[in-house]
């Protein structure tokens, strides 16, 4: 990185993106910053060059944490501290890879010495440098959730712990927590997004005379960093003496009853989970009046602070669209408005009372849609071959079975497939690998046993050496990528019937979600078949082009098949440890192309050969059924189910795993 930053002043718009960190900078009691937005938006721009503007640092001489020499930590793995030796240094901006282990976030224990010597010897991980400075976490939607865990607890707690059998360090983690984003490459879970405590959404303006600044600023920087620097450094001075200032008047700050009851009434219009947004309200607009010089917080503190720490708490699964109903606010705040506590029995019905409506985008589990038909009441079958039919909408989701891939991988760590992983119940133990991270005790001391008499062991310690360590062995469960091929085909078009297919696939895409798997969408109907959308973890990405999906024309199964054979091919170049579970939606008819049923055939058993896991969705209705889905299953190796055989409370009523046919 640069020794001059891009200056946080030089930005160009995104007010609310600067707003939301300043804000944290004032009151890192706020809770941190999620930065949502598509690529090239200035996001890791704007929150490198606010490190720029934080106020330096008196630390403890040669104290590895950071401690404040006026209050030093009593816990510090460094300490006890004499009082007097401090230096001053700017505050720290510590990023933390995707890649990054738990030991590189939390710190690493000598297991070693503290079995043979009792010693508690520490490294440090990020946690710890970043105390009292700021932790950056580039594309935190990407971070596995045990880290994302870990990490939010540590800035909720303001400490980090580290423990391994029962060897424990504790050691103050304070910092500014702000993470980045795109959407396109897959969500945070809500109970994670709801740690954060602001988000703001992020986009390229439409602005073209904004956009020739943006350019002309970077282009001017990237000639000469040192120089555009200089040229804004009395700004950068100014907004730095604001934050310096505003911490200052901070504690002055009054939060009156008034504003207190339109932040109560505000989360509870919006339907809000818990109490977590209720404080991150109150702490956001403390902030914003003491960064405006106030000592007492408005209404339109109020009204600010909703709009930065309410929009992704209203996200119930990752198809609902954030955003909140300014209207609504300004409505709910207007009502609360009066300082009078004896003011009550608001008319429920009327404005502000009532339950959060869907907006208009929000998605595929309601809102007005209006350019989506309503599905047809006749249900009648379209012939196979029929003209291409508009999208219809899904019908409601449902909790399906757990269908999981046979065996056990070693892939990225999700819920779906057994694996082996570094979290999950221990199996056994082997030698370490590198650094030891899981410590097999009973198989440690099993190994140092026989050894002790010659390694002169007089007292009751145990001599222990690095041969004798053993890593635990564990298993868990692992992220697929679930690749759906859904026909679309005219045999396929009936209203109703296409309306239930996308209601099965938005279910399983949930069930994706919730497993941490990757997903992936083929189509295939008239001549040819579509990769709609390439192995992703973005599942509400999936949802909407299944949600667009027009159906009609004849049935390409073979041509459906063979485009998802080369999706995993490619795949398994790209992430050849995570295993796919192929998913096939469809009648079992094949009509497409010359032959076409001996091709779907021999497309097939591609799948069977390469052991490809896979499960087809008879979606085949009414009084004659040919069976076909359950043949196309045995040709691939997996096994067929029904559109009501695949909900979870169904009358088969067992967990079905996948399972390959023996050849």
């Amino acid at each position: 990185m640069s020794s001059n930053p891009f200056p946080f002043t030089a930005v160009v718009g995104q007010d609310d993106l600067r707003l939301a960190l300043l804000l944290n900078a004032v009151s890192p009691a706020v809770g941190g910053v999620l930065v949502r937005g598509e690529k090239g938006t200035a996001k890791s721009t704007a929150v490198r060059a606010l490190s720029a503007l934080m106020p330096t640092l008196d630390v403890v001489s040669g104290c590895r944490f950071s401690c404040d020499p006026g209050s030093p930590d009593p816990a510090c793995p460094d300490g006890p501290h004499e009082p007097g030796a401090f230096e001053t240094r700017p505050a720290r901006m510590v990023e933390l890879p995707v890649g990054a282990s738990e030991d590189r976030l939390v710190g690493a224990l000598d297991i070693e010495r503290a079995l043979a010597e009792g010693v508690k010897a520490f490294e440090p991980g990020l946690l710890a440098d970043a105390h009292r400075g700021i932790l950056y976490v580039d594309e935190v939607n990407l971070l596995h959730d045990h880290l994302v865990d870990l990490l939010l607890d540590a800035a909720a707690m303001g400490a980090s712990y580290v423990e391994r059998e029962g060897v424990s360090v504790r050691h103050a983690a304070r910092f500014l927590l702000v993470g980045t984003m795109n959407p396109e490459e897959g969500e945070l879970r809500p109970q994670l997004l709801d740690r954060f405590g602001l988000t703001v959404e992020v986009a390229a303006s439409r602005e073209p005379d904004q956009r020739v600044e943006v350019v002309r600023r970077r282009l001017a920087y990237d000639d000469d960093p040192a120089g555009f620097a200089a040229r804004w450094a009395d700004e950068e001075a100014a907004v730095r003496a604001r934050i310096v200032a505003a911490r200052k008047l901070l504690p002055s700050v009054r939060l009156g009853d008034g504003a207190l009851r339109q932040i109560a009434a505000t989360c509870a219009a919006f339907e809000v989970d818990g109490m977590r947004a209720d404080i991150v309200m109150a702490r956001t607009a403390t902030a914003l009046a003491a960064w405006e010089g106030r000592t007492e917080v408005l209404a339109e503190d109020v009204r600010r602070a909703a709009l930065l720490a309410l929009p992704h708490r209203r996200r119930r699964n990752p198809f609902d669209a954030p955003g909140l109903d300014e209207d609504k606010l300004d409505r709910t705040l207007e009502e609360f408005s009066g300082e009078d506590e004896d003011d009550t029995d608001p008319d429920p019905d009327g404005p502000g009372g009532g339950g959060g409506q869907p907006t208009p985008d929000a998605g595929p589990q309601g809102g007005d849609s209006g350019a989506r038909p309503e599905a047809g009441e006749d249900g009648q079958p379209q012939p196979s071959g029929a003209g291409e039919q508009s999208a219809v909408r899904a019908a409601e989701p449902f909790r399906t079975k757990v269908l999981s891939v046979p065996g056990i991988g070693e892939g990225a760590a999700g819920r779906r497939s057994r694996a082996r992983t570094e979290h999950g119940r221990t199996t056994g133990a082997r030698r370490p690998r590198g650094t030891l991270t899981k410590l097999h005790l009973a198989a440690t001391v099993q190994a140092a046993a026989p050894h002790q008499r010659a390694r002169g062991r007089s007292g009751p310690g145990l001599v222990v050496r690095r041969d004798d360590l053993r890593q635990a062995t564990r298993e868990g469960r692992e992220g697929n990528l679930v690749l759906f091929v859904v026909d679309a085909s005219g045999s396929m078009a009936a209203r109703q019937r296409m309306s239930a297919v996308k209601g099965a696939v938005l279910s399983l895409l949930l069930d994706a979600y919730q497993r941490r798997d990757k997903v992936g969408l083929v189509t295939f109907r008239g001549a040819a078949a579509d990769v709609a959308l390439p192995p992703t973890s973005s599942v509400d990405a999936a949802a909407a082009r299944l949600e667009s999906l027009p159906t009609g024309g004849r049935t390409p199964l073979a041509a459906g098949l063979l485009k998802a054979h080369d999706v995993l091919r490619v795949e398994r170049l790209r992430d050849p440890a995570r295993r796919a579970l192929v998913v096939v939606v469809t009648d079992g008819r094949a009509t497409g192309g010359p032959e076409p049923v001996a091709l779907a055939s021999r497309a097939a058993r591609l799948f069977a050969a390469d052991g490809v896991a896979s499960v087809v969705v008879d979606c085949e209705s009414g009084p004659v059924r040919l069976g076909l889905a359950g043949e196309l299953a045995g040709e691939l190796g997996g096994t067929a189910v029904t559109l009501d055989e695949l909900r979870a409370d169904s009358i088969a009523g067992l967990v079905k795993d996948v399972q390959r046919r023996a050849a």
